[in-house]
């Protein structure tokens, strides 16, 4: 099968601490979508920022290469890479 790619927008929100945690991702349906969706979560009450990423792989299968980053919005940890 042909490797997809999909596209995601999730929000950060603060625990008690007051430490950034992730939210629930949202799939989108372009990349544009997913900067968008990520832009406006990351102004959304409650949240302290976003991200969009992408990722691609075979569903079938259930491989899929490393997230990549397209871009943050707002408070979020630097270290995102169990995205």
């Amino acid at each position: 099968m042909t490797d997809i790619t999909y596209y995601v927008a999730m929000p950060f929100l603060q625990d008690d601490t007051g430490a950034p945690v992730a939210g629930t991702a949202e799939e989108c349906h372009s990349q544009a979508t997913a900067l968008r969706r990520a832009e406006m979560l990351a102004r959304m009450a409650g949240h302290v920022g976003a991200v969009a990423f992408s990722r691609t792989g075979d569903p079938m299968i259930g491989e899929f290469s490393e997230a990549r980053l397209l871009r943050k919005f707002g408070q979020v940890p630097e270290d995102i890479g169990g995205l």
